[in-house]
């Protein structure tokens, strides 16, 4: 995911630099052709000298851009086009007369720094802007001073229409330079609301993994950048499921084969937890480890354990991919503390430790095929729901002797028993 937002981000800052780029060339372009349509009509006019003046703006102009497509140096490119927007147009100016008597041709200098604006940023278009306010206020100070329209040689009426010819040509370059902007600027939002979109989705993914692995309040703490993380819980249920001989069955299948078998059973399973709403803690081979009471608004974790180790048992040697195989498991359940926590750095494992969890593999191992063993906590908080065989004794490392209850029906089918029991017992009455 962070690679993703960083080619983003990577993606929209180099689309913007060309965007920028672009946009000088095409300021540069308008310019030059403005400076070929001045340059004429200046000579037609007679104004030699003035003339000579775009001239020059062009040959440094095309000479600069020429420089920068051969060695992509676009600082310098910048720098000097940015020069010749702010200073050739008061020169112009000065050599034919006042702003009166040159039509206003230093407007065309103010595409300086609204030019720095869109290509650079305002941070650096400041500079530009007060150089253009303060040659703007020589250029006044200097029209005090200069003769007036009738004694620089041009007529009112083609001051006139150079006054509007200025504003008419400077308005269109500004217009279409603002414009080329907005409509690029536009398309680089749209590709950039496409990236966050995929963002959206990479992210939704990368969540949808981490549940998979954590439960899902663990999950949250982690996005939300908490250090380490690690709980104690007074009282849950645990349970471990192991598929019986499975390591032997394994011998006869390729490998396609036995992963597909496992994630048929495991995926089962993940259902299950779901149906309960206990959380899957991980699986060691063919094992497979839930656990019950780390959320507090359930109360009855303990008996929808039971619950799904009963209907585990039922799914592996009912499901029609599974009854070919003859497939059983063993399990273990027992209640009590634990230390629940994640562990990991670049693969997260969300785990329990504690005697609770020690005590519920032991009663896996020691129990048979198609067995669900349990211990006394465990027993004495479902007993009147389900049925048991009389317990047993077993010894359990690390604690010596220990008693465990074999659970053997759904609360449906004790029900059912019950009933079955009476009808019997009412015929042999009657």
């Amino acid at each position: 995911m962070t690679k993703l937002s960083e080619t983003a981000a990577g993606t929209t800052l180099a689309q913007e630099d060309k965007l920028h780029k672009d946009l000088l060339i095409f300021a540069c372009a308008f310019m030059n052709l403005a400076v070929v349509l001045w340059l004429a009509i200046y000579w037609v006019m007679g104004l030699h000298f003035s003339a000579n003046i775009p001239l020059i703006y062009q040959l440094i102009s095309v000479t600069s851009l020429v420089h920068y497509l051969k060695t992509k140096k676009f600082e310098i490119f910048r720098f000097v086009q940015l020069s010749l927007f702010l200073f050739v147009p008061f020169v112009m100016q000065w050599s034919i007369g006042s702003s009166v008597t040159s039509s206003g041709v230093m407007l065309w200098a103010l595409l300086s720094p609204i030019g720095a604006l869109v290509v650079s940023g305002w941070k650096e278009s400041v500079p530009w802007f007060i150089a253009y306010i303060m040659m703007t206020v020589v250029s006044g100070f200097f029209d005090y001073y200069l003769a007036s329209g009738g004694e620089s040689g041009v007529s009112m009426k083609s001051i006139g229409f150079f006054f509007a010819l200025n504003f008419a040509a400077m308005s269109s370059i500004m217009y279409f330079l603002v414009r080329y902007f907005v409509v690029e600027m536009d398309k680089i939002r749209v590709q950039l609301d496409q990236q966050h979109q995929l963002l959206a989705e990479e992210q939704k993914k990368s969540e949808r993994v981490l549940l998979s692995v954590l439960p899902s309040s663990i999950a949250q703490r982690l996005k939300d950048h908490q250090g380490l993380i690690a709980d104690g819980h007074a009282d849950v249920t645990v349970m471990f499921a192991d598929l019986v001989n499975f390591t032997q069955l394994t011998e006869s299948l390729s490998p396609e084969q036995m992963v597909g078998l496992l994630n048929t059973i495991f995926s089962g399973f993940d259902q299950l937890c779901e149906k309960y709403g206990v959380e899957k803690i991980k699986t060691i081979g063919d094992a497979y480890m839930v656990v019950g009471g780390l959320n507090r608004d359930n109360t009855n974790y303990t008996n929808d354990i039971a619950d799904m180790a009963l209907e585990m048992r039922e799914f592996v040697t009912k499901h029609p991919d599974l009854s070919r195989f003859k497939i059983d498991i063993h399990s273990g359940i027992a209640t009590g503390p634990v230390v629940a926590g994640v562990i990991g750095t670049k693969r997260f494992i969300y785990d329990l430790w504690g005697d609770t969890v020690n005590v519920a593999s032991r009663l896996t191992d020691e129990a048979a095929g198609g067995v669900i063993q349990v211990d006394k906590t465990t027993f004495n908080r479902i007993r009147n729901d389900y049925a048991f065989e009389p317990p047993a004794t077993i010894n359990v490392k690390g604690k010596g002797e220990m008693i465990m209850y074999r659970l053997t029906a759904l609360p449906a089918k004790i029900v059912q028993f019950e009933a079955t029991s009476s009808s019997l017992n009412v015929i042999r009455s009657g």
